[in-house]
């Protein structure tokens, strides 16, 4: 191994870790897992068989296949929060109602282990709601951009001492409003 392949390992797995990062906060991750991970108790717990020296506890029951449905809808879900954020409403009440039918079909929702990941990543899925982009807040320099007006204090342009009211642009309307920027002519802070 070479001095010139170590900073490249380290370049490449930066940059992946970066893009894992900004894929991850595109979408309602942590829900997505959770509501993933709700899916397996649910399937297994019903098929497993507890083993405690000689003794042998089975927990299936005769809606096994619903729980197997119902696991594998959970973890569908989980996928459906991560590959296709823009139907996260759906999918977290889906995956919320189906954690609450599981309680009833599939041995108190896995254990309950199965239930509470479906109900909080639901939860999670359907509270998400996407950042603003990156662009719109940056300039193109990679400055903040300024709003509208491109004054210090960022806005509507300095009233002098010696402008009164009423002494704005000729196409400003009452109080000051001018309708190219938007504005009604109100006080910011800052």
């Amino acid at each position: 191994m070479s001095a010139d392949t170590r900073p490249r390992l380290i370049e490449t797995g930066g940059r992946m870790r970066m893009s894992f990062r900004e894929w991850r906060g595109h979408r309602p991750f942590w829900g997505g897992l959770l509501t993933l991970l709700s899916g397996i108790p649910i399937m297994y717990i019903p098929y497993a068989n507890l083993t405690i020296g000689s003794l042998t506890f089975s927990l299936a029951t005769t809606a096994g296949a619903g729980s197997l449905i119902i696991g594998v809808l959970l973890v569908v879900l989980g996928l459906t929060l991560w590959f296709q954020p823009a139907s996260r409403v759906f999918a977290g009440v889906a995956a919320i109602l189906l954690s609450l039918v599981s309680l009833v079909i599939s041995n108190f929702g896995g254990l309950v282990i199965g239930f509470l990941l479906g109900l909080i990543g639901g939860a999670l899925g359907v509270s998400w709601a996407p950042g603003k982009a990156s662009t719109e807040a940056r300039g193109e320099a990679g400055e903040p951009a300024r709003p509208a007006g491109g004054g210090p204090g960022g806005g509507a342009e300095p009233v002098t001492a010696a402008a009164g009211p009423g002494a704005g642009k000729a196409s400003d309307g009452p109080a000051g409003a001018s309708p190219a920027d938007g504005t009604n002519g109100g006080h910011r802070a800052g």
